[in-house]
């Protein structure tokens, strides 16, 4: 019986090792597209400050609304000073900057925002903002405790609360619509 206890125990410990969690298998961690590999991490990361940077400047020329325009600059702040941020730690850990430019599924996101009626752009930059900032919160939280490099590490490790709050003033963002243009006057040209 004691012999036997001892081979379950055994046993359940070694699955034990060989059991991976559900968010990222460990031999994903070795290839470098991984976002808990340094190199995937920082193209995902630099690809989310560039899709709401551009995402936010459209907004800019396009909202109308107060709120929206004002989370639109806020946008544009901070996540320049994100992406300077990742550079900053990029270096300091004597990694190569990730290469600029977009990932589709951002690309794909600033399209249907570049696509979106006029009376339906407030509705999709939110709905982008929020879809981007879960993922951003994902990928700098899931860096920031399993990532392979301790420098960008902690630099997620402070980026995550910022993107936790654009999420939340992302979501709380108003339904808004421009007011109807006003009736003409009788006698005026339009």
């Amino acid at each position: 019986m004691k012999a036997l206890l001892i081979a379950a125990g055994a046993a359940a410990m070694t699955l034990a090792g060989c059991a991976t969690t559900r968010d990222e298998p460990p031999e994903m961690a070795m290839d470098p597209s991984s976002p808990l590999a340094a190199p995937g991490f920082m193209r995902l990361a630099a690809s989310s400050d560039l899709f709401e940077i551009e995402s936010s400047r459209l907004a800019l020329q396009r909202s109308q609304n107060p709120a929206i325009r004002a989370f639109a600059q806020m946008m544009i702040d901070h996540h320049t000073r994100t992406t300077q941020d990742l550079m900053r730690c990029a270096a300091d850990a004597g990694l190569p900057p990730p290469p600029p430019g977009l990932m589709p599924h951002h690309r794909d996101a600033l399209e249907r925002l570049r696509m979106a009626p006029p009376g339906e752009f407030d509705t999709g930059y939110k709905r982008e903002q929020i879809t981007g900032h879960r993922e951003a919160l994902a990928l700098h939280r899931n860096y920031a405790d399993r990532g392979d490099n301790s420098n960008l590490r902690r630099c997620a490790a402070a980026t995550w609360p910022i993107v936790e709050r654009h999420l939340r003033e992302a979501e709380g963002l108003p339904e808004w619509t421009p007011p109807p243009p006003a009736p003409r006057r009788a006698g005026e040209r339009g």
